[in-house]
């Protein structure tokens, strides 16, 4: 089935054991908003300390408010966490998830047939699959120790969105103090889920990094995106 990417969330994730670089952002492509196309966040790191596994993360569809009930997964998007290991920020592999009648299936990690914009679901490289939670969270582990989970989880986005309005408001005594502390700030995204896709996976499995940091440490530059079927 072949894919055509709609946008692309195009920051990368440096992974180390010593050191995990998140990013997070909503909405950056309007024509995707509220919808599981729509990439707010992405992280990437190790479950527990000298662990020999990597947890990848991927947040979608930010406006999922408990009072409208939970959102779905778009069946005609394919979302990709894209793995580069020689720092060309080229995909060197790449893990598939993609809806289908309730499910979230996995597929990979594995080295693209193309890089890019374009894409194919790998069907031969199946990784495992797992029931679209709702109101409880169901994780499949496969029995090569992939853990795996798709569904709605609270917005970990912290934002005051209406001090902001009035941070930004041409009225310039609005908000004469700017920004509030953390302690006086109001989360406005408090009770709003998002669409995630969890993948827990060995690193014996994703390749070995050649790419270094500033540190001279081996890493991982991952980044996330979404492509819907022409």
């Amino acid at each position: 089935m072949k894919k055509t990417m709609k946008w692309l969330f195009g920051l990368g994730v440096l992974v180390t054991a010593a050191t995990i670089l998140i990013s997070a952002d909503h909405i950056d492509a309007p024509s995707s908003a509220g919808t599981s196309g729509d990439i707010a966040d992405f992280y990437a790191f190790e479950p527990s300390e000298g662990s020999d596994n990597t947890v990848f993360v991927v947040d979608l569809q930010s406006n999922v408010l408990p009072d409208l009930a939970y959102g779905t997964f778009d069946e005609n998007v394919l979302t990709e966490i894209n793995i580069d290991l020689d720092g060309d920020l080229v995909e060197d592999q790449v893990i598939q998830a993609i809806a289908r009648d309730g499910r979230m299936y996995f597929f990979g990690p594995t080295a693209p047939a193309q890089t890019g914009l374009n894409s194919e679901v790998y069907t031969d490289a199946a990784l495992g699959d797992v029931e679209i939670s709702s109101s409880t969270a169901i994780v499949e582990t496969t029995s090569d120790g992939v853990s795996l989970f798709a569904g709605p989880r609270q917005d970990p986005f912290f934002f005051d969105f209406f001090q902001f309005n009035a941070v930004i408001s041409p009225e310039l005594d609005s908000a004469p103090n700017g920004f509030l502390p953390p302690e006086e700030a109001a989360d406005t995204f408090d009770g709003a889920n998002t669409m995630s896709i969890i993948v827990e996976i060995p690193n014996s499995m994703l390749g070995t990094p050649t790419a270094t940091n500033a540190l001279g440490l081996s890493v991982y530059k991952t980044w996330v995106t979404t492509n819907r079927k022409q």
